[in-house]
């Protein structure tokens, strides 16, 4: 090795260790909290379906619509929202979408007609997309390069933190206080946020005068960000489908009693937990190796779940690995997508967003289908199987491509 060689690889050495020590900032950790509450409200339903549809004299596939109608929010809400909010500061439309996240909670805390309650968790989706797309920005940006795919993962792991306490929490409260409940309790938890962000979030955390919608799409060219958003979309639907009617099967083919399916969710939420921040850990050194082996393990976890759905113990166990290979590399995939539409940052990421809640739409609503069917309980576990296994098209296509790229730089000959 020449002087020239050991100079880069003393360089290369002391960049790594700076990013090693560096440490994240409190504005992520802030976002987090946000992040927690917008992900509980996706996902409480799955916790409560029973009880919601009884109270509401709907069946519990009709009821399931109301985690769909949510989805299909979060889906257009993403992108459009991103794109209306170009102008204002990030700052307020973090605060402003936790209004509206409030205020649609209340009126469903409030409402008895099942329509109107589609709508209420419509307009709530619009608030939490266009939150999502910018927190997921906002905190790439404070942490700074090299540490994107760990911050990420720490905005992700506060959303899985929902499915280790919210879900749980607001399945446990709704058993004392009704299903209502729940949802006065998420108003509340977003106002909190909403005071945090105020607090935390820088004022200038971005400069809006030097982005334009004509540049925002322009950026969205890349066709390996258009990979990603489709592995965004199957691998969350592969989960999502089994997630959304897991009370059902846990209830009438495990075995387990109703009052038990909030320590059951606890499990899963811990493996998704875990499973978010080993991802984003992980993901920034080996982002395709990530993306890769997650769909693959999910797919042979829901398979077991078919095949082993009558056992309480294995069930717990199956639900928990769900949990963390199943949603553990969204903050890779959602890093990804933010570098590879990098002349559209905003954009990007909210369509990581409306990615993940396009599968969510689908596979729900595919998953109340199957439901439906002679498979019965376990048709949606299926379906999440099916969709889980299409995940691999895309990531190894991210995989090969990113080998080639490698390669052909290999080739490019140095210039001294």
């Amino acid at each position: 090795m020449n002087v020239d060689d050991r100079r880069v690889a003393v360089r290369s050495d002391a960049t790594t260790r700076g990013k090693a020590n560096r440490s994240i900032p409190l504005v992520v950790y802030v976002l987090a909290v946000g992040t927690f509450t917008m992900l509980t409200t996706e996902f409480i339903v799955a916790g409560i379906l029973t009880q919601l549809a009884a109270e509401l004299d709907v069946s519990v596939g009709r009821a399931g619509l109301l985690i769909t109608v949510f989805a299909a929010g979060m889906v257009i809400g993403a992108p459009l929202m991103a794109l209306l909010t170009l102008r204002l500061p990030q700052r307020l439309t973090l605060i402003l979408s936790l209004a509206v996240f409030a205020a649609g909670h209340v009126v469903v805390a409030l409402g008895s007609d099942f329509t109107l309650l589609m709508v209420a968790r419509f307009v709530t989706a619009l608030a939490t997309g266009a939150f999502w797309s910018i927190a997921g920005v906002v905190a790439a940006k404070s942490a700074g390069p090299g540490m994107a795919s760990r911050a990420l993962g720490i905005i992700n792991a506060g959303g899985m933190l929902a499915t280790v306490l919210g879900v749980p929490l607001g399945a446990f409260a709704s058993q004392y206080f009704g299903w209502r409940g729940s949802f006065w309790g998420l108003a509340v938890l977003a106002v909190i946020s909403a005071a945090l962000i105020a607090r935390f979030v820088p004022h200038n955390i971005s400069k809006h005068s030097q982005v334009s919608i004509p540049r925002e799409l322009a950026g969205l060219r890349s066709l390996r960000l258009w990979l990603t958003l489709a592995a965004c979309a199957t691998t969350t639907g592969g989960v999502l489908s089994a997630y959304s009617y897991i009370s059902p099967l846990l209830i009438t083919g495990t075995g387990f009693s109703e009052s038990v399916i909030p320590l059951v969710l606890i499990g899963f939420g811990v493996g998704s937990l875990i499973g978010s921040l080993i991802g984003g850990r992980l993901g920034d050194a080996h982002p395709h190796v990530m993306t890769v082996i997650a769909p693959a393990v999910s797919t042979l976890i829901l398979v077991s779940v078919c095949l082993f759905s009558g056992l309480q113990l294995p069930m717990i166990v199956l639900i928990t690995l769900l949990g963390f290979f199943g949603l553990g590399a969204n903050p890779i995939l959602a890093s990804l997508a933010i570098k590879y539409g990098d002349r559209s940052p905003t954009l990007a990421s909210s369509l990581t967003v409306a990615g993940f809640n396009v599968g969510t739409t689908i596979a729900s609503w595919l998953g109340g289908k199957a439901l439906e069917t002679e498979l019965g309980t376990t048709g949606p576990v299926v379906v999440g199987a099916s969709i889980a296994m299409l995940t691999l098209i895309p990531v190894i296509s991210l995989a090969v491509i990113a080998r080639r790229n490698a390669n052909n730089q290999k080739l490019v000959p140095a210039h001294n």
